[in-house]
């Protein structure tokens, strides 16, 4: 099968592992970000019938138009069959109107990507209140990958004595699947949030943390006040160590600083963002969820 890899330009490094763990080769799209934000898209030519292109959403509203520009060039190229493999999905969180009159991004998100591409793969993405990932990407190629297995590792390696925490109900789906493949205790914490940066989390019925060392888990740092909290939780009930453990980096400087200050030892993610605390490659994840498929 003759398929096409593509990659934004100012992905290439997260791309090319992709490529190599895939055993394909990749071409660029080439970007150009003009003074007041519009963005020129320019695909290689000529194209196989079936494309992938690799596209992690971090900085989502303008990645969102830059992946529609292309989806929307390649077809008249003679494309027929386009996936997207984005490590990282965004607008997952907003799954319902909390308020009359908000958007549910989630669907709104999810359904235009669909029409775009003819498969979706990710890793984690933040499924709350539904089950699976067509729900919110309405289309049989709609594609989730856990990263459980390669965290379970990971902290098996690294702290392989410890108790893993999932810093609030969301988080359990997440440090269930790690605790399990790890073998290791968790607990679930609960928290009641107050604004982006305002939590407020309870131990509820945590095992003994005092003298242990401590691995919050969860599948999103992005604010990091969540985790801060929940280490301040952590250490006063006498925890030896706190370290965070997710599958998506999102949070920049100032929230780093923050969970610092909580105590927070060291922070690991995949590098489905590219983020200071990648430890974690995705790349034979990815590619082998794509081949399983028949999209390589």
């Amino acid at each position: 099968m003759t398929v096409d890899l593509l990659y934004f330009d100012d992905q290439r490094d997260a791309a090319l592992r992709f490529a190599a763990a895939a055993g394909t080769g990749a071409r660029a799209i080439a970007l150009h970000r003009f003074p007041d934000g519009e963005s020129l898209v320019t695909l290689p030519t000529p194209l196989a019938p079936r494309v992938l292109v690799f596209c992690t959403l971090g900085q989502p509203n303008t990645r969102l138009v830059e992946l529609m520009l292309a989806a929307r060039t390649a077809r008249p190229l003679g494309v027929r069959h386009l996936t997207l493999v984005a490590p990282y999905l965004c607008y997952m969180r907003q799954d319902r109107a909390f308020r009359a009159g908000e958007a549910v991004s989630q669907t709104i998100v999810g359904g235009w990507l669909a029409q775009l591409f003819d498969a979706v793969v990710t890793v984690d993405p933040h499924l709350h209140r539904i089950e699976r990932l067509e729900q919110a990407v309405p289309s049989t190629g709609a594609v989730t990958l856990t990263a459980a297995r390669l965290l379970a590792e990971f902290v098996a390696a690294t702290v392989p004595h410890a108790v893993l925490v999932g810093p609030d109900a969301e988080s359990a789906q997440w440090v269930d699947a790690v605790a399990a493949a790890a073998g290791r205790p968790r607990a679930v914490f609960a928290k009641q949030r107050h604004g982006d940066r305002e939590v407020d989390v309870v131990a509820g019925d945590a095992p003994v943390l005092g003298g242990r060392p401590v691995v919050l888990v969860d599948d999103i740092a992005s604010s990091g006040r969540t985790l801060a909290a929940a280490a301040h939780v952590c250490l006063a009930a006498g925890a030896r160590s706190v370290d965070a453990l997710v599958t998506h980096a999102l949070c920049g400087d100032a929230d780093l600083g923050a969970m610092r200050g909580a105590g927070i030892g060291r922070l690991w993610s995949t590098d489905s963002v590219e983020h200071a605390s990648n430890a974690i490659p995705l790349a034979g994840l990815l590619a082998q969820g794509c081949r399983a498929r028949g999209l390589l």
